[in-house]
């Protein structure tokens, strides 16, 4: 099935100039829990992209027949079952990176991006343009998770999944030979916000349309 430009839009807008990280600021709450390893934060951007996917696309074919006044009730019990199947998943298959995890991904059940997709899209698309929406939005905010854990990850402990890339602090070897240190302020939650801040930054210096007016 081709996409056309308005279909294009629905996947390529969340990932660039309407991410809903760094325009909605939306789902920030997450960014600050996992991504102080790369790790955990691909396999919650990978649970995010299944479950805004898929309940698009359930929402979209419901959307005819849900009541209004319970429409909010039926989108947390389509967000909660799928959560439900991630969480059942993991511990099936990844154990202790579910351990790690522990209730962040219950907690993709109120990622706001999740419920405003359900509720600004899902209702009103068929499920085609609905399925990419998910994606795309997902997609957006699992890129960004991915960055910030991306730099969290390496310039607070040297390691990318796990593995040391810097060299070894202990023995002095890679760059510790020539006197770096690992900044351990990057490891810590309040960090997440200031690299997604330098992120916002750095898209609105590129683009000043995204600048809002006071």
């Amino acid at each position: 099935m081709g996409l056309s430009k308005k279909h294009k839009g629905l996947i390529l807008d969340p990932l660039a100039d309407n991410n809903p990280v760094t325009i909605q600021v939306l789902g920030i709450c997450s960014a600050l829990a996992i991504t102080a390893q790369l790790k955990p934060s691909i396999i919650m951007a990978i649970s995010v992209v299944f479950v805004l996917g898929l309940g698009n696309v359930i929402i979209s074919l419901m959307r005819n027949v849900i009541p209004s006044k319970i429409r909010i009730i039926v989108q947390l019990i389509v967000v909660a079952t799928l959560v439900i199947i991630v969480d059942q998943v993991l511990k099936a298959y990844a154990y202790q990176l579910s351990k790690q995890l522990g209730a962040f991904i219950g907690l993709i059940i109120t990622n706001c991006i999740i419920m405003g997709r359900f509720e600004a899209f899902a209702l009103g698309n068929k499920p085609w343009p609905a399925f990419l929406d998910g994606i795309g939005n997902a997609a957006g905010y699992g890129i960004l998770l991915i960055i910030v854990a991306f730099f969290r990850e390496l310039l607070g402990a040297g390691t990318l999944f796990g593995a040391k890339v810097l060299g070894d602090p202990i023995e002095k070897t890679g760059l510790y030979s020539i006197g770096y240190e690992n900044n351990g302020f990057m490891v810590l939650s309040p960090m997440a916000l200031i690299v997604v801040g330098i992120i916002i930054w750095v898209q609105r210096s590129k683009n000043k349309a995204l600048i809002e007016d006071h």
